[in-house]
Parts: structure tokens; sequence; C-alpha cells
């Protein structure tokens, strides 16, 4: 008689990548309380592969666990008004006249958000769609919020990462118009990182003293980083139908990288990655100024 072996007993079970916490988070808009879920580590999850020049941490997918996309877990949503922001804003926000405003915007909120990722669930274990809703919320929730939660370099990082998630949508699921979303929220993510370093030096926003700028999950460039990544952006993602305009920006990012990282000089104190992004960037923007028959 056949017995059927361990071996060929069926398709196994996907291996969890994430678990539903314990203790809820209570939504400090609505009032209501939600699972929180998060991330399992360790074990293999995670292989770490390239850095891009954003500063984005790629991994390589694992036999074992597959694709696996730690971003999505950063933020969190609120299933009943779709409040979101990073996880330690639930305890810190406290702001009565901020939270109201995050609370009466919620049906507009929503409806804003499925125009672009369809469908999405805030109640299921997250997907790829899903993680990137949640980031569009909270870009919409800390847009009503007072400048003293740093607003302005929380929506910078949060869209530059949303860019980041809509390349990945487009990599699964292309013709979809993701890859139109990515460079649409790459240019917004440029001008939020502006607009933040501008609020630092007029002392409306501190920005410098967010305590975790990324802009990815796995390490924290800080200030420098921000500089690097709004000339960067700018570069990449500036306008161009005023060329002379384009050049005379350019030309300030140049002198604010050199400034800030002191190329041409030793420098022990700066991280070696961030370092050497920055001086490609310079190099580039020599080139392209030297070379610019226009007078800037």
């Amino acid at each position: 008689m056949y017995t059927r072996s361990k071996k060929d007993s069926g398709p196994k079970k996907p291996l969890a990548i994430s678990y539903w916490a314990k203790e809820k988070i209570r939504c400090p808009a609505c009032k209501r309380s939600f699972q929180r879920e998060e991330m399992f580590t360790g074990s293999g999850r995670l292989s770490a592969g390239e850095l891009t020049e954003e500063l984005h941490r790629k991994y390589v997918p694992t036999a074992k666990y597959g694709k696996v996309n730690p971003l999505i877990y950063a933020v969190g949503a609120c299933p009943n008004c779709h409040a979101a922001f990073f996880w330690s804003d639930f305890n810190d926000i406290k702001d009565e006249k901020s939270l109201d405003r995050v609370y009466s915007t919620s049906d507009a909120r929503k409806k804003f958000v499925n125009t672009i990722f369809p469908y999405y669930d805030l109640t299921r274990n997250r997907n790829l769609l899903d993680g990137a809703a949640m980031y569009l919320l909270a870009i919409l929730s800390y847009d009503v919020v007072d400048l003293a939660y740093i607003p302005t370099m929380k929506r910078a990082i949060l869209t530059l990462r949303l860019a980041w998630l809509c390349d990945d949508l487009n990599e699964e699921v292309p013709d979809h118009n993701f890859d139109v979303a990515a460079k649409i929220f790459y240019r917004k993510a440029a001008f939020f990182y502006q607009q933040a370093i501008q609020n630092e030096a007029a002392r409306l926003e501190k920005s410098s003293t967010l305590g975790n700028m990324g802009p990815d999950t796995d390490k924290n460039y800080g200030w420098d980083g921000a500089i690097y990544l709004c000339g960067l952006l700018e570069y990449k993602y500036g306008q161009t139908a005023d060329t002379s305009m384009r050049l005379k920006r350019l030309d300030e990012v140049k002198i604010s990288i050199a400034r800030i990282f002191g190329l041409g000089k030793t420098s022990k104190e700066k991280p070696g990655p961030l370092l050497e992004h920055a001086r490609n960037l310079y190099d580039t923007l020599t080139k392209l100024l030297d070379s610019a028959d226009l007078n800037i």
C-alpha cells in the first residue's frame, strides 16, 4: 500500500516574513486601536546587495524567503481613519490641532490613495502595493501636521522611498504606470528635500534635528546625507525647461557638496560610501558645468 512520505506531503506553507505584535497601537487621530505588523529579523531573511547612488540598499532574493522588502514595514497606517506615520509618531504626535486635521481629511486621503494604489488593504499581511499605499497615506498625513514634528523632512524621506517602491512595483507588474508614478515621486522628493533645507536655514523647521534621516532603513546618513540627496535629486530630476536657471542651481549644488564634504581634503569623519557618492556627484557636476556654453 502506498504511503505518502514527508517529501511529497504537498506544497509547503510559505515561510513567515512578518508577525502581528501582541501590543496594539492606538491611533492618535481617531483614538482607535489596531494591530501592528512587524518584520521578523534574522534567520537569513535579508541578503544585502548594492547601495545605489540614492543611498538605497538593494536586497538579493534568497532561496529560502524569496524577495523581502523591509521598507514596507517602516510605517504604520490606521485601518479606521487611514492616518499613517512612522511608528514612533503614533506616540510622539500629541498636538490636537494637527491630529484633528489628520482625522478630518481621512476620506479625502483614502480616496486619493485609491486612485494610485487601488484595492490596498490595511488589515492583511502587507504586500508591496499595500506598503506603497501606506507611504502615500503617510505623506498626506504629515502634510497637515505642525512644523514642530519636522513633517517636511519626513515627507522627503517617505516620498523618496515611495519612488523606490514604485520602481519595485513596476518590475513586478509592468505596464501599470508605476514607472510614471515613480518619476513623479522622485521629482516630489527633490522638492521636499530642498524645502526642508530651506526651512532649516530660515529657522522655520528644525529639519537637521530629525533623529534618523535614512534615507533607507539600513543606515542613518544624517544631515550630510540629506544635503547630498538634495543635490543628487536636483541633478537627476530638477526642472530642465530653463537651462540657465538649471545650470545656476547645479552650480550652487556643486558648491554645497564641496563645502559639506570637504572634497579635495582628507576626511575621516564622513561615512565612506556617502563620501564616495558625493565625490562622484561633484565630479559629474564639474564636467557638466565646464562643458556648458553658458555664463552661469
